[in-house]
């Protein structure tokens, strides 16, 4: 399969995401995923194939488990790494044509800043955030408003300012 084939098919069925889930494992109580996938119906799984082989990673699964109606797979890739030294050099190399050049733009600069380790911090992950939601039509699909996730960071970073000892209680005069 040609790599201009692959990047014309992934401007028309892949999308370039960044997820967020709570993890209380985690500083700051939220993860960022940034994730890679191409969809197609089951009976052109060999595409995805062809693409999962041609970038060297990634997974293929069924989109959406116990749905009888979905009969599509995906290709996903979220190991950083593979994003980082495979995916993202693919296109960069085999630019995309579409409104999804600007998202896998925002992607790359995403995967660099957690490459460097600003997702670790409240501030880099709050820019984090505002690119992600600025990606993919605004965010305007996401389960997960983004004031739910920066309001959360925000008092997540005063608890913790508290009890470190960082931020003196309010003493109230009566």
């Amino acid at each position: 399969m040609e790599d201009h084939y692959i990047a014309g098919f992934v401007d028309g069925e892949g999308s370039f995401h960044i997820a967020f889930q709570r993890n209380p494992d985690v500083k700051i109580g939220w993860q960022a995923i940034p994730e890679f996938h191409v969809s197609q119906n089951v009976s052109s799984r060999n595409v995805l194939e062809a693409i999962r082989d041609r970038l060297d990673c990634g997974i293929i699964k069924a989109n959406h488990r116990g749905s009888r109606n979905d009969r599509t797979h995906v290709l996903v890739v979220r190991n950083r790494f593979d994003l980082s030294m495979k995916v993202i050099p693919f296109f960069d190399r085999y630019p995309l044509h579409t409104v999804k050049r600007n998202d896998f733009q925002i992607f790359k600069q995403v995967v660099e800043m957690m490459t460097n380790e600003a997702h670790l911090s409240i501030d880099g992950f709050e820019k984090i955030v505002g690119l992600a939601y600025s990606m993919n039509a605004g965010g305007n699909r996401r389960k997960i408003p983004q004031e739910t996730i920066l309001g959360s960071l925000k008092s997540s970073e005063t608890i913790r300012r508290r009890s470190s000892g960082l931020m003196q209680p309010e003493v109230i005069k009566i």
